[in-house]
């Protein structure tokens, strides 16, 4: 399989056709909100299937489809912090909850776009060395590790209406691991949370706010990527597919996702993103995953 570029962007999501990106979406939408990396199973379920790598472009562009997910699931908070932080403003009620909420949030997103225009030159270039199978299944073991670690120490007893500035901030950091696959966004944010002393819940919900700005400004900015190399209405076709399972299913696994960690914990993801990170290396080190 080789990849597929249009004026160095990686659009090889394209060559796969309707069908086999609406399945891809499916899983990209699953992955992508759960703590077990969309990138991770956007590499090694083609390389299974034996399809060409839908890219990274596609990946980049399936954040506005946890975008619409995340929207949806949590409207009451999305709703509260935007008319809330609009009215305290026009009230200059600078100590209003829903107004300090979204200060923070865009305070929390400064880390992650000045590491994004940073490395923005191999993020999604074509045969980026980030997409590695080897990097993507070491950053699973290591992120399953520090997932762990935050099971096992943290207090989990804080919620949502006792977070900070510093809380946010910190959060927001660790967002930047999510720039390197197989780390991802809601796996980094989610055990930052933790660690943090969040209840399981609270702390997905928390980083999920969070993420918001980041992962609209992901989708938005591939978007324009595509629309710059000129991707045909077939190209656009074939994205929206994706999209639009991905929004779905999306929506079903943030649902998910709350349930386990209300009535269990984060050890399944533990589990799975260790499993998932020997498999991608022994893959690589037989030759069965190219």
């Amino acid at each position: 399989m080789t990849d597929i570029c249009t004026q160095g962007v990686d659009t090889g999501f394209v060559g796969l056709g309707y069908a086999k990106v609406a399945f891809l979406g499916l899983v990209q939408g699953i992955t992508e909100l759960l703590p077990i990396s969309s990138t991770a199973h956007m590499r090694i379920v083609p390389a299974v299937l034996g399809w060409q790598d839908p890219g990274s472009a596609f990946s980049a562009a399936m954040q506005l489809a946890a975008l619409a997910a995340v929207v949806s699931y949590f409207w009451s908070d999305v709703r509260g912090i935007l008319f809330g932080s609009l009215g305290a403003l026009i009230r200059r009620d600078f100590t209003d909850r829903h107004f300090r909420l979204a200060f923070w949030i865009v305070l929390a997103t400064i880390p992650i776009v000045i590491a994004g225009v940073a490395l923005s030159g191999v993020l999604n270039a074509c045969n980026s060395p980030l997409r590695s199978l080897t990097v993507i299944g070491w950053a699973c073991i290591a992120m399953a590790i520090l997932l762990a670690l935050a099971e096992i120490f943290a207090r989990h007893r804080r919620s949502m209406g006792e977070a900070s500035l510093s809380d946010a901030l910190l959060v927001g950091i660790a967002q930047i691991g999510a720039l390197i696959p197989g780390v991802s966004r809601s796996g980094s944010t989610l055990t930052a949370a933790l660690g943090l002393g969040f209840k399981r819940a609270e702390a997905a919900r928390f980083s999920f706010l969070l993420g918001l700005p980041a992962i609209a400004l992901a989708g938005l900015k591939e978007l324009w990527e595509l629309h710059k190399v000129h991707l045909d209405a077939h190209g656009w076709s074939v994205l929206a597919t994706g999209l639009v399972v991905a929004s779905i299913s999306a929506f079903f696994a943030i649902w998910g996702l709350m349930r386990v960690l209300e009535r269990f914990s984060a050890w399944p993801f533990v589990i799975y993103r260790g499993l998932l990170g020997v498999v991608l290396l022994l893959g690589v080190a037989t030759g069965w995953l190219a």
